[in-house]
């Protein structure tokens, strides 16, 4: 039987400190998980890129390949973004997919793979007028996206949890949208 295959999309907001235990968590679920970060999250992880590929059992994915290269990862069931950044949010809703991250989330919603995405970021950040135009434009694609009682709800400035970020909220939508086993 073969494992469902899930991308794992990680932007540089407070939660990515603690990626390991969202790929544990999705693994404990059943789940196949590749991880894609940004560059910007990526370099938080630098030390330690062994230790997620040792976890993930596959290369973890923060660039574009080349041309001449393979592709390292299986193909997705499923994408979940999560942490997602104000900053990343805003380029993804204005359709600007400059990283692999973007690029496969923004492509993968049209290819019809389920993607998920559900934020971290702070009020005021919230606030700005951009990000509900991001938000409605990402579901009106197919996005499920996660705020509110029923995902993330964004903190006070300089008060938020990134330990406590709800990594059990977002597998469980990617479970309502696909299940981690054929």
């Amino acid at each position: 039987m073969t494992k469902r295959v899930l991308y794992l999309i990680a932007c540089a907001a407070g939660p990515t400190q603690y990626i390991d235990e969202g790929v544990r968590q999705a693994q404990t679920r059943g789940w196949d998980t590749c991880l894609i970060l940004t560059p910007a999250a990526a370099t938080w992880w630098e030390p330690r890129m062994a230790e997620l590929e040792k976890l993930t059992g596959h290369p973890v994915r923060s660039r574009h390949k080349l041309p001449w290269e393979k592709d390292a990862l299986p193909k997705a069931d499923a994408m979940l973004v999560a942490p997602l950044s104000c900053t990343s949010l805003n380029k993804w809703g204005n359709g600007i997919a400059d990283t692999l991250a973007l690029g496969l989330v923004s492509e993968g919603v049209h290819m019809g793979v389920p993607v998920v995405a559900m934020p971290y970021f702070n009020q005021a950040q919230g606030a700005q007028l951009a990000v509900a135009r991001s938000i409605a434009d990402l579901r009106s694609q197919g996005v499920l996206f996660l705020d509110g009682p029923g995902g993330y709800e964004s903190h006070p400035p300089k008060q938020g949890n990134p330990a406590g970020f709800p990594w059990h909220l977002a597998l469980d939508a990617v479970g309502t949208v696909v299940s981690p086993s054929p």
